[in-house]
């Protein structure tokens, strides 16, 4: 189930109940088609806010998983479907007993996202390392008042390492608490608002995976929301599908075509294996942007007509050009895209040449340019490096 509304009304519905009206134009209160909101997740705050729906369409029918929660919370997806974890993306299929999985919920209003895995263990460790010193054999949980044996007591950040990582070494933000109060606050249940100085509002809660087991085959969904976040809320877990491609087989595609720009050089000089590419006149860039234009008009025009005669999506699709924008979502990590920069991308600092198409290396530069902002170090690394894959 999905929380969506039009203009400031909203409710609960199922996904394909969505892509159905989203087929036939859903209109808000001032006759707006497709003006949907739904839930998704600021991943760098952890809180949650509404976005615009961009797009809903069929997956195709695939196999589903069923992945449950020790609190009886039930997501059914494909196992491709990404979900938010402690650990960023994970594909459903990969998730394990034990593992923790983000829902929505009351978290306190400042806290963030989780910390990388690595940083976070070493945190746990030093915490565990000041027990000797901090908690007595017999001592009061801070949250509940009560008195415990040792073994029952954990220590706990009186402010949340999420909510504030320069107190996370702080021996006097340490306090004892009771495994069940320490793990309630944890999961943003009964946290009274004074221990943490911020109001409550929705956002990603943790969750204990209990079981991921198959539940069939059925018709799959999918929505598309807008830049930042790429994500939404599916029966109240957080959810991304890291690599999926706009298809033509399940939607009608739209007339979005490339036409190449006055900078894209045209000619090509040189002999196989050892050639360039220069600009070219005036009168050549008038000539392709004609025939392109031309072509593409008749293409979608014989889609349209094989679409209204009834002829499926999967055929009708046939008559379109390569020059037609195709949309995909698609995460790696920093070593994937560094090699597919090598591979991609001239440039003068690279230890081996590359010779790419243009197109590709344009995507490539807005790529690199996003990833130079996200993590500038290994970025000069990476340049230093000869621009090489480690």
């Amino acid at each position: 189930m999905i929380s969506v509304g039009t203009g400031e009304d909203g409710g609960t519905r199922r996904i394909a109940d969505i892509h159905r009206d989203w087929q036939t134009g859903v209109t808000d209160s001032a006759r707006n088609p497709r003006n949907l909101l739904a839930d998704t997740i600021d991943v760098e705050t952890g809180l949650a806010e509404k976005a615009p729906v961009v797009d809903v369409f069929e997956s195709g029918v695939k196999p589903i998983l069923k992945v449950s929660t020790t609190d009886d919370e039930v997501l059914r997806c494909t196992a491709d479907h990404r979900v938010w974890t402690p650990d960023g993306w994970v594909r459903a299929g990969d998730l394990r007993t034990g593992d923790r999985v983000g829902r929505l919920g009351p978290v306190g209003a400042g806290e963030r996202a989780g910390l990388p895995k690595r940083l976070r263990e070493g945190i746990q460790l030093w915490t565990i390392e000041q027990r000797a010193t901090l908690v007595a054999p017999r001592d009061l949980c801070y949250l509940c008042d009560e008195k415990f044996e040792a073994e029952e007591l954990e220590l706990d950040h009186v402010v949340p390492v999420d909510a504030d990582p320069t107190r996370a070494l702080d021996v006097s933000n340490l306090r004892p608490a009771c495994k069940p109060c320490r793990r309630r606050k944890a999961d943003g249940e009964g946290t009274p608002t004074e221990a943490h100085g911020r109001s409550l509002r929705d956002g990603v809660r943790w969750e204990t995976v209990a079981s991921v087991v198959p539940d069939g085959e059925e018709m799959t969904y999918d929505i598309s929301m807008p830049p930042p976040h790429h994500n939404f809320i599916a029966d109240g877990f957080v959810v991304h599908n890291s690599y999926n491609e706009e298809s033509g087989r399940y939607r009608e595609l739209q007339p979005v075509f490339y036409v190449p720009g006055e900078d894209r050089k045209l000619v090509q000089q040189g002999r196989p294996g050892k050639y360039e590419f220069v600009h070219g006149e005036p009168e050549q860039h008038k000539a392709v942007t004609a025939a392109m234009e031309e072509s593409y008009r008749q293409s979608y025009a014989a889609y349209q007509e094989m679409l209204a005669a009834g002829v499926a999506r999967e055929v009708a699709r046939a008559t379109l050009p390569v020059g037609l924008f195709s949309s995909m979502y698609a995460t790696c990590n920093a070593r994937s895209l560094m090699h597919f920069l090598g591979l991609r991308t001239q440039h003068e600092l690279a230890r081996v040449p590359s010779f790419p198409q243009r197109e590709i290396e344009m995507v490539g530069e807005k790529m690199e340019a996003e990833w130079a902002r996200l993590m500038p170090l290994t970025y000069a690394a990476f340049n230093t490096n000869g621009r090489v894959a480690p």
